[in-house]
């Protein structure tokens, strides 16, 4: 039996593989390139899920890795003091931009977003979310709850009760073809009827992603958090940004995506970059909700020392070789070489420094068309470049390579997905 024919034997059938019949196996990487079984060697322009941060085999964060691995000790639990952790969050709790933070480490992003919603329902006492339609926070029953995204909402079961907000999808719906200013005034009105009309008035939170990663990079404008928050603070709802995917300097302005809005969340959370690929996530926030847990808890796994000392060395290197910096740079090369494109096929550019969304419709419409998205994405592979696929509708190529991604290789994978949307225009000609 084939790895994949294995793979189907033993795992249950709505994990997605990508690729099909021809699914990848990566056995090897270095910088931002990976090497699969058959020896072949890609440009990773996906970095597992804009997980693998800084790259493949970054001695800085591999020689701490084995530096914890020596001493011993893997795990302890958070029943003992962990220098790792601690140092960790002394950080996390310095850039976060929030005053008397506290820190909380998860193994996920989805275990992150679940201790955000603990904290906040127990500081209001209240078990009412305010949420944003096609956003994606996790797959457990309280993130599935407050995801607006269908293809990802596996149960309608929930311990929360959930109020939707519209998008600020730019292409279709309600907020289509808006200028920025009328967008924000749109989105203001809309919550205030939210509030008014279908909550029971002690709404504990809103938790927003600054650019909805699973969404296909859907994002407001600039202050939209900001006025939403106004709103908020004349009913002490809280506001909780999901920096899963945006944090850490990937948007390239800003080492955090809500810096955009002219806003400080009360609580923030994180995962996927920070543990370049070690299982890492967390919640930091203002010392009060985050200590509104009135019962024991702790992660077993969360921030152990394998992973803090990861952590450590990742937020280091971010720091330290200003890759924020860099992802303002080499996003600039790859967004102006797409936004110069008019093919029809084409239906939006949209996203931040490394953080990149390519929209396909049928040409003349704003329908969406997963079937050409699909025919760019196999093309792409097959010269040398691995992208991602997300959106509402499956029609939204996904761009979120290693933040040191240097220019010479943003032309080069540039290049390979010019020639696939092209080829893949050409075609849809033809049909």
């Amino acid at each position: 039996m084939s790895l994949l024919e294995r793979h189907r034997a033993v795992m249950p059938g709505w994990m997605p593989v990508y690729y099909g019949d021809d699914a990848l196996e990566i056995v090897a990487g270095s910088g931002r390139r990976v090497t699969d079984a058959t020896g072949r060697s890609y440009l990773d322009f996906f970095g597992g899920v804009l997980t693998t941060m800084v790259g493949y085999d970054i001695a800085e964060i591999s020689d701490a890795v084995r530096a914890q691995l020596d001493t011993g000790v893997a795990h302890t639990s958070t029943l003992y003091l962990i220098r790792q952790q601690v140092e960790l969050a002394e950080k996390i709790a310095r850039l976060s931009g929030i005053p008397d933070a506290r820190v909380f480490f998860t193994n996920s992003g989805t275990e992150a977003n679940e201790s955000a919603l603990l904290f906040a329902t127990n500081a209001r006492r209240s078990n009412q979310i305010l949420a944003i339609k096609n956003g994606y926070h996790g797959r457990t029953f309280a993130t599935m709850a407050i995801t607006g995204h269908r293809s990802w909402s596996s149960s309608s079961l929930s311990p929360l009760t959930v109020h939707w907000l519209a998008s600020a999808d730019r292409l279709r719906g309600r907020m289509a073809g808006m200028s920025d200013s009328d967008l924000i005034d749109a989105a203001v009105d809309d919550l205030r009827e939210v509030l008014a009309t279908v909550t029971a008035g002690d709404v504990a939170g809103l938790i927003a992603e600054p650019i909805q990663g699973v969404g296909g990079f859907v994002h407001g404008p600039d202050g939209l958090l900001g006025a939403y928050r106004k709103v908020l603070a004349e009913h002490g709802i809280l506001l909780i940004a999901d920096e899963v995917q945006t944090g850490w300097g990937r948007t390239g302005e800003h080492f955090w995506g809500y810096q955009a809005h002219g806003v400080t969340p009360d609580l923030i959370t994180f995962a996927k970059g920070i543990g370049n690929g070690f299982a890492l996530g967390g919640v930091v926030g203002r010392a009060e909700i985050m200590n509104a847990v009135p019962a024991i808890s702790f992660s077993t796994f969360g921030g152990n020392p394998i992973s803090a000392a990861a952590g450590n060395a990742v937020l280091d290197y971010v720091l330290s070789h200003d890759l924020q910096g860099n992802a303002r740079r080499v996003g600039a090369v790859l967004l102006g070489g797409l936004r110069d494109l008019s093919y029809e096929i084409l239906g939006e550019v949209r996203g931040r420094g490394l953080m990149i969304g390519l929209e396909f419709v049928r040409p003349g419409t704003t329908e969406p068309d997963p079937a050409v998205t699909l025919r760019v994405f196999d093309l792409c592979r097959e010269h040398g470049l691995l992208v991602g696929k997300g959106g509402l509708y499956g029609n939204v190529l996904r761009l979120g390579p290693p933040l040191t991604l240097t220019e010479e290789e943003a032309r080069e994978g540039l290049a390979i997905l010019l020639d696939a949307i092209a080829t893949a225009d050409a075609e849809s000609r033809i049909a």
